[in-house]
């Protein structure tokens, strides 16, 4: 049985941009971590729909846990596929006057001011695990810093435990003395879960701090490029 969790062929699709964004070839399998390097937010965006199946390419097949996105049916068989996408992006929304602990709750109950005591030390235990100062935890979401709140989004997406998560330029705007501590967290937490990593970002020091496989997408032709791996951290 296949251990791939994602299969992307001879995509394409027009989002009106200056070319349509193309993939010829990509596999993750269970557990890996891949970065992808070379595409722009606005083409990261259509990326991360394609794959999620919330749109469909006009050429070519995506086929998540070996069915292809094509054959999903309506909007509940949707929403299981997507439940199992852990998602880093700044579209994800991160309700500013709330509190770190009740913004991590949200995924297990919307019963949230104040989250029941379990739920309170569920949220409590994953800030500490993606290293969330304690000290942070009470205060309003407003008042983080964008290191902070990449950590948020990222505490968010695991919650419930996904497959696969993906990373939509996590690192756009963390300051660069941040990355370091930031990818090592990130790796060290997906590990531990067993899930797959797919990061879309231009920072070339964060990818190839979290994913095992870096590759760069040649926009013209779809190809993606496999770079040779350095430890930088």
């Amino acid at each position: 049985m296949s251990d791939l969790v994602l299969e992307l062929f001879e995509i394409s699709k027009d989002y009106r941009g200056l070319r349509p964004l193309r993939i010829e070839r990509l596999d993750l399998s269970q557990g890996e971590s891949v970065a992808i390097l070379g595409l722009d937010q606005a083409g990261a965006e259509v990326f991360v729909n394609l794959v999620t199946g919330a749109t469909l390419p006009e050429h070519g097949a995506v086929k998540l846990f070996g069915r292809p996105t094509t054959s999903i049916g309506d909007s509940a068989e949707w929403l299981a596929a997507v439940d199992r996408f852990g998602i880093v992006s700044r579209r994800a929304v991160l309700l500013d006057a709330l509190s770190v602990i009740q913004n991590l709750a949200m995924p297990f109950t919307l019963e949230i001011e104040p989250p029941p005591a379990d739920i309170h030390d569920r949220a409590a235990a994953l800030a500490r695990e993606i290293g969330l100062d304690v000290m942070t935890w009470p205060r309003p979401v407003a008042e983080l810093d964008e290191a902070a709140r990449a950590r948020l989004r990222l505490g968010r997406a695991l919650a419930l435990d996904p497959a696969i998560v993906l990373m939509e330029h996590p690192t756009a705007e963390v300051p660069q003395s941040s990355v370091e501590a930031f990818a090592r967290d990130v790796r060290a937490a997906i590990a531990r879960r067993g899930a797959a990593t797919l990061a879309l970002t231009a920072d070339d020091r964060f990818a190839r701090a979290v994913a095992g496989r870096v590759l760069t997408l040649d926009a013209a032709t779809g190809k993606l490029i496999a770079r040779r791996r350095f430890h930088f951290f």
